[in-house]
């Protein structure tokens, strides 16, 4: 009888499959959203996976996120930029999309263990991106055939660089503030439908 509860209770609910599908949804709507600085685009892709991460917690934010990865590997344009396909997600900057992985098991551990514990749960979403970053970086200079610093600069850097103008409104350039409006205003949205969806489908949850 007991193993039988047990059984029961290590399925997926009907509410937490919806949840997970409505998260993959979000992620499909906003992380195709991208700023093209350099060779590895600015997404909100980081944004939704840390969204996911609180609000499904590690495994089923993680399965969300695969379910994503997969939905782009068929060719359904939820990249960044609007990509898809093997020859984005095994390309010179599939090493990002691969190292979302383990930064969401990583900041998801932090985030589940620590729940009064806000210093430690920043922690793990620090150390969860520089991992990502790490992975894609090395996957980057392998696919360019470029040295590590430089693919370092290419992609980490800016990143950096672009969230460092988010702090300087002086130091933006026209182009660089619309795109900062407009990739603002989608993650509000998209949140905000999330939010309106998962109180409607899961009201305990809220």
């Amino acid at each position: 009888m007991n193993n039988t509860a047990t059984k029961t209770n290590s399925k997926f609910t009907i509410q937490q499959i919806a949840m997970i599908a409505v998260m993959t949804a979000v992620t499909c709507v906003l992380a195709p959203l991208s700023v093209p600085i350099g060779p590895v685009p600015i997404s909100l892709t980081n944004l939704v996976i840390y969204f996911s991460l609180f609000i499904l917690g590690t495994k089923k934010g993680t399965i969300s996120y695969l379910i994503y990865l997969l939905i782009g590997l068929v060719g359904i344009p939820v990249f960044s930029g609007f990509t898809s396909g093997p020859g984005k997600l095994f390309g010179p900057t599939g090493g990002y999309l691969i190292g979302f992985i383990p930064l969401a098991l990583i900041a998801g551990y932090f985030i589940n263990h620590f729940h009064n514990k806000k210093a430690l749960r920043f922690l793990g979403m620090i150390l969860g991106t520089a991992v990502c970053y790490a992975l894609g970086t090395t996957w980057l200079a392998i696919q360019a055939h470029m040295g590590f610093q430089a693919a370092l600069m290419a992609g980490v850097m800016g990143t950096m660089m672009f969230g460092t103008t988010f702090v300087s409104a002086e130091a933006e350039t026209p182009e660089l503030k619309q795109a900062r409006l407009l990739l603002a205003e989608a993650a509000r949205q998209g949140i905000e439908n999330a939010l309106r969806i998962l109180k409607i489908t899961c009201p305990e949850k809220m």
